[in-house]
C-alpha cells in the first residue's frame, strides 16, 4: 500500500492537527472536498463543539471539509460505512468486498454520480481504496 502524501496534503494535515488537536495521517481529496479520516473515538472531538473546528478550517482553506471515521483495515464490514461516508449524499444499494476486489451496486442516478464526468469520481474513489485498503479491482455496477 503506497499511501503518498504530497506537500499540499501535508499542509492540510498539519493545519488539521493544530486546529483540532487530533493527530491523523489520512487525508485525501474527493469531489473537491478535503476529507480527514480519524479514529472512531476521536471523530466528535475532531469536528469540535458545534462543528467549530470544521468551520474554522473551511474559513481558512476556502474548501469544504469533512471528517469521517477510519475503519479497521481487516474489517470489511466497516469498509461499506466508510465508502458511504466518503460519497455522502450519494447512496448505493450494496457493496461487495471479495479478495481485494470491491463492487458497488447502485441505481441509475447514483451510478452516474459515483462515476462522475470523465470518470473522475470513480478514479478518486479507487485511488482512496487502493492506497488505504489495498484494493486491486474496483467496479461500479
Amino acid at each position: 500500500m503506497a499511501n503518498v502524501i504530497d506537500m499540499q496534503l501535508m499542509r492540510y494535515i498539519n493545519l488539521f492537527s493544530k486546529v483540532s488537536r487530533i493527530d491523523t495521517n489520512t487525508c485525501f481529496v474527493y469531489n473537491s472536498q478535503i476529507i480527514f479520516a480519524v479514529p472512531k473515538e476521536a471523530v466528535s472531538m475532531a469536528i469540535g463543539k458545534d462543528a467549530s473546528n470544521v468551520k474554522r478550517m473551511r474559513d481558512i482553506l476556502g474548501k469544504k471539509i469533512r471528517v469521517v471515521a477510519m475503519p479497521d483495515r481487516e474489517n470489511r464490514d466497516e469498509l461499506a460505512t466508510f465508502v458511504g461516508d466518503v460519497v455522502n449524499p450519494i447512496e448505493f444499494n450494496k457493496i461487495e468486498v471479495k479478495d481485494g476486489s470491491v463492487t458497488i451496486t447502485a441505481g441509475r442516478q447514483s451510478k452516474a454520480a459515483l462515476i462522475g464526468r470523465n470518470r473522475t469520481r470513480e478514479k478518486e474513489l479507487f485511488g482512496i481504496l487502493k492506497d488505504h485498503f489495498g484494493i486491486r479491482k474496483f467496479r461500479i455496477a
